[in-house]
């Protein structure tokens, strides 16, 4: 059995955090939490009307995911997050001193659009989806990120991510 750790989902819009992470979670018996949930009222509205949000916006939204995270794995427990993780500093702000495993679920534009723009009810308009691209620092290798291709199947990414979860001993 491997020590509590949580899985951090990370992508931009359409990249299948949600789907992958219920999916991922189910397998595991873990808990699931989506980042979007977790997101001030103010942040849902803002982008709710197209508005792009900035760093400001996203430190609530952040502390909120971390606290998750932190309770977590102060029970004892696993579990898996959602949550685009952008930039680097975010990354290195939801990973500092937690057993985590970050997982980036790399998609091309033109996908990510095509899924975004399929959504019904999702207060993340496509829109948006460019904005996210311009604030995306795609990981780098010294951050020991595994990266998998968001355009394979949901259950070939949960395998492939399980079983690197199960080596966190």
């Amino acid at each position: 059995m491997t020590a509590p750790h949580i899985i951090v989902l990370l992508g931009v819009a359409g990249s299948g955090k949600t789907t992958v992470g219920k999916a991922l979670a189910q397998k595991l018996g873990t808990a699931f939490v989506d980042g979007d949930d977790l997101h001030p009222v103010a942040n849902v509205r803002k982008m709710a009307q197209g508005i792009a949000l900035t760093d400001d916006d996203r430190r609530p939204w952040l502390a909120r995911i971390a606290s998750w995270m932190d309770a977590e794995l102060a029970a004892g427990k696993s579990g898996v997050v959602a949550c685009s993780g952008l930039r680097r500093a975010y990354r290195d702000e939801l990973r500092d001193g937690r057993r985590t495993l970050l997982v980036y679920l790399h998609l091309d534009r033109a996908v990510a659009h095509s899924r975004v723009a399929a959504r019904v009810g999702h207060f993340f308009t496509e829109k948006l989806l460019d904005s996210q691209f311009a604030t995306l620092e795609e990981p780098a290798p010294e951050e020991d990120v595994l990266t998998v291709d968001a355009r394979l199947p949901v259950d070939d990414l949960v395998a492939e991510i399980a079983a690197r979860s199960v080596r966190m001993e």
